[in-house]
């Protein structure tokens, strides 16, 4: 029998990186003459992936631009945001201790990331953080993302993970339904970057810190979700 799994989004759960992702957001759109955007703009922008942060940045300075020099915005982008990794991006405040604490108890990890794999895989080598995932995954690993059930199946599958013993933890209501839609078990957590409380969007438990993330939490949390499916 596969070991229970514990899956993590990345930006805002895992590691507060909104100061980096602001400033190559800035970096590229600068360069376009557009004004910066301000760190209470990310709750907005963060969540969908790079494409959807540029997108809505793009829309909250009223711009439009060609197809072709979207591509390119998107490509310096990554660039900029490659090449300053790790910057100040720092896992939450518990959150390694709780991931030691899985392990220990027997979990297996993973990450279901709207970032890009290859960003998330590279944020995750420079912390030292990648070998303790049994799979990495970003939203162009498959051809769907969250809140896509597909996002979550897929990462189970690379996981060797079995829906019914897996739990989803998120900042964001992508996470929250993603989870919902793959009928797995959802774990909100209120200090990431969504701009709706995580209350209102339902997750199944939520934890205001890392520190409250144990393996006994999770194991009730998966026997009430069995019990409520049966």
């Amino acid at each position: 029998m596969p070991s229970p799994l514990v899956i993590f989004d990345l930006d805002g759960t895992l590691f507060h990186t909104a100061p980096d992702l602001m400033d190559s957001l800035n970096h590229v759109i600068g360069s376009a003459g557009l004004a910066p955007v301000s760190y209470n703009d990310m709750t907005y922008l963060v969540g969908s992936g790079a494409r959807a942060m540029i997108a809505k940045a793009l829309e909250l300075r009223e711009t439009q631009i060609e197809p072709a020099a979207f591509e390119q915005m998107f490509d310096r982008f990554l660039e900029h945001y490659s090449a300053s990794m790790p910057g100040g991006s720092q896992t939450y405040p518990g959150v390694v201790d709780a991931m030691d604490r899985l392990e220990l108890a027997g979990y297996s990890l993973a990450v279901c990331t709207n970032k890009t794999e290859a960003m998330a895989r590279r944020l995750l080598e420079l912390t030292g953080h990648l070998s303790r995932f049994a799979a990495v995954t970003g939203g162009d690993t498959f051809a769907v993302k969250k809140p896509d059930a597909g996002h979550i199946h897929g990462t189970l599958d690379l996981a060797d993970g079995d829906p019914a013993r897996s739990v989803m933890i998120g900042d964001s209501v992508n996470d929250i339904s993603a989870a919902r839609n793959a009928g797995i078990v959802s774990i909100g957590v209120p200090f990431g970057y969504s701009d709706t409380a995580m209350e209102e969007l339902g997750p199944d438990h939520v934890i205001g810190h890392f520190d409250e993330l144990t393996p006994e939490l999770v194991g009730r949390l998966l026997n009430n979700g069995r019990q409520a499916a049966g």
